[in-house]
């Protein structure tokens, strides 16, 4: 008897879980149509989920970023010791080359720094806009500078031994340079202008500036560094000419402008710099070689000789030049109307 009450018992159970099962099932029916807007609007919610949270990430890195940037190039004055660099490489491997380092711009991003800088060229006796110079950093390697020329006659981008306008007298002149006397004498008398001359022999610059007299003013040497005559370093690569600003400049920020040491001095304490720095300087002078390693040594042991100069003056009194017997060879440079005061 027991046995039979708990069988109608356990079917009494089953037929209530059925039932219950079954209007679960009925109650939670959904069609096709209403699971895919489902599907779609939950993988909707997980797309902007994962976008927001990306921005999240983005928001908290770039701050952290920039932060990480500007201490690198701030940490041991990192960012200065980049531009000191530059500017001095130009001062010494431009010829007749100046800048004014005050308006000097430096951009620092993404762990890679820009400068830009105006530089000028004295003609006659006034300084004329020459260009701009945009140098870009990668940490702290630079790429060759962007260079927009605004001369009629701009040095050419890569030094070459083709491309010297200055040379040795031991060295082969390329032919054909006395045109450039030619046309000396066919500008006006009312322009002033640059010429680049090179020396018969090695002189000190003292020396070079009597016998130019006093109506030629002498802007930039090139000196003499033990590897001019044959224009290339021990590996073989072409040397581009090296000097300094032989003039005084009065304003505060230039390197040259005689306070506490002469222009020489502060020139071999530039090449001392550079030769420390000097792939940097190199990419930034455009130049394959500097040499700097064969060439601090030489002029410290044979002292400071040069070989040729930037020169500025009336155009009539440059052409007196060709007389002159120190004087090899001269590439006229720029033109410009009389400011000769």
């Amino acid at each position: 008897m027991m046995k039979e009450d708990n069988q109608k018992d356990k079917e009494i159970y089953q037929s209530y879980i059925n039932h219950s099962i079954q209007d679960f099932e009925n109650s939670q029916s959904i069609n096709v149509k209403d699971q895919r807007s489902m599907i779609k609007k939950g993988k909707y919610m997980a797309l902007i989920t994962s976008i927001m949270i990306s921005l999240a990430i983005l928001l908290l890195i770039i701050p952290g970023m920039t932060l990480g940037s500007y201490l690198y190039y701030a940490v041991g004055g990192k960012a200065n010791h980049l531009i000191e660099i530059a500017t001095k490489t130009v001062y010494v491997t431009e010829p007749n080359i100046s800048l004014e380092e005050m308006e000097l711009e430096e951009n620092i991003k993404f762990f890679s720094m820009d400068i830009q800088f105006e530089v000028f060229k004295r003609i006659g006796k006034e300084d004329y806009k020459a260009g701009e110079y945009l140098i870009k950093y990668a940490f702290d390697k630079p790429r060759f500078p962007e260079k927009t020329i605004l001369l009629d006659r701009p040095l050419p981008k890569i030094a070459s031994m083709e491309s010297n306008r200055i040379f040795h007298p031991d060295a082969l002149k390329p032919p054909g340079l006395e045109v450039e006397w030619d046309l000396l004498k066919k500008l006006p008398d009312g322009t002033v202008s640059e010429v680049y001359i090179s020396l018969s022999k090695l002189m000190k610059a003292g020396e070079l500036e009597k016998q130019l007299g006093k109506n030629v003013e002498v802007r930039w040497v090139a000196v003499d560094t033990g590897l001019e005559k044959k224009q290339i370093d021990k590996e073989g690569y072409p040397v581009a000419p090296i000097g300094y600003p032989l003039q005084l400049d009065q304003t505060t920020w230039s390197p040259f402008n005689g306070r506490d040491q002469t222009n020489e001095e502060v020139f071999m304490d530039i090449l001392e710099f550079l030769r420390n720095n000097e792939e940097n300087a190199a990419k930034i002078a455009s130049a394959k070689s500097l040499a700097l390693e064969e060439r601090v040594p030489y002029l410290k042991k044979n002292g400071i000789y040069v070989y040729g100069a930037v020169v500025t003056g009336p155009t009539s009194e440059l052409r007196k030049l060709q007389k002159n017997e120190a004087i090899r060879t001269m590439k006229v440079g720029e033109v410009k109307l009389w400011n000769w005061k």
